[in-house]
């Protein structure tokens, strides 16, 4: 059997793939070309493939009949036509739980990297002299105060539960804790509290969006999302980028509607070097690392490893979408 490696993954997880399958690698750190995956995709029987590969109709068609698993090294699969995978038995598999941790501590250190300005007063002392320096205390100072805001948490589903559940229990000693859910138990668990969407946008000094992308959540912070926020209000995104209107983002804290916008999801990934968001210091941008620690990264290839072998081998596959 031949299967396809869309990146250059650990080479422990290469050589379990050796020992089974012919591999064509893409031999890169950097994404793959689409042309390159379509050609390379053409007789394969599985692809190990990453959230920035658009596994389209026309990717597929390009597989042919033989193609018979995708293996994702991500939790999220909106990069997969999951109805074409269905339409011709194709089956899915990607990486839940294993970043979980990873994820909602990257969160937490973005949050206060914005809140306090971890990043633009780097960026300010390494431009300015001794003689100055004074004067950027004082003009540092001017942070939101962790300890004493309340957070909330925008989640909607079992996968960003166990996100929400993880930064509710990292943040426990900063602040009190609402969320946006219909799920009583997750409330009474946690010793958090429910809070309506509205609610939580006036409400909230720190909001942190974790939801799935989908129809509901398409756009769900825009203009009139931002406009309901106080404007001392800092918005960490690590669900997906589609989540945000990141024009509307843009013109909020380009005319100060909020305090700050911390983003490890945009769209499109990776987000072009010239776009407006770079150019404000009052947003924190990072190129979709919340899981990349060495120890996760590695974690979450060896399952997608395995998700692909079982499936190719008729097995139950660990984490089937």
């Amino acid at each position: 059997m031949e299967v396809v490696v869309t990146r250059n993954i650990p080479s422990a997880a290469l050589n379990v793939l050796n020992k089974r399958f012919k591999v064509d690698l893409w031999q890169s750190d950097d994404i793959i070309p689409r042309e390159t995956l379509i050609s390379k995709i053409k007789a394969k029987d599985g692809l190990l493939c990453l959230l920035t590969d658009k596994i389209d109709k026309e990717v597929l068609d390009s597989a042919g009949d033989r193609l018979q698993a995708v293996s994702t090294i991500s939790v999220g699969v909106d990069h997969i036509n999951r109805s074409e995978c269905t339409m011709r038995g194709i089956k899915i598999g990607y990486t839940p739980e294993v970043l979980t941790a990873a994820t909602a501590e990257f969160a937490v250190g973005l949050l206060l990297s914005t809140s306090r300005r971890i990043v633009e007063g780097t960026h300010a002392a390494k431009r300015s002299n001794s003689v100055c320096f004074f004067i950027l205390c004082q003009k540092y100072k001017v942070t939101n105060d962790v300890t004493a805001c309340v957070l909330v948490l925008l989640v909607d589903d079992k996968t960003t539960d166990r996100v929400g559940t993880i930064l509710i229990l990292r943040i426990a000693n900063f602040s009190h804790s609402y969320f946006f859910k219909k799920d009583k138990a997750f409330e009474e668990n946690l010793w958090v509290h429910f809070a309506s969407f509205p609610d939580l946008l006036r409400e909230s000094d720190f909001i942190i969006s974790c939801c799935s992308f989908n129809q509901s959540t398409d756009g769900v912070f825009d203009k009139e999302a931002f406009k309901q926020m106080k404007n001392s209000a800092i918005f960490v995104n690590i669900a997906r980028g589609g989540v945000v209107n990141q024009d509307d983002l843009y013109d909020a804290l380009s005319r100060n509607v909020i305090r700050g916008a911390g983003l490890d999801v945009t769209t499109p990934e990776p987000l072009p070097t010239d776009h407006p968001l770079f150019t404000l210091d009052n947003c924190v941008v990072t190129p979709h690392i919340g899981s990349a620690s060495e120890k996760t990264r590695t974690e979450m290839t060896m399952l997608a490893v395995e998700n692909l072998i079982c499936a190719l081998e008729n097995r139950a596959m660990p984490a089937q979408y």
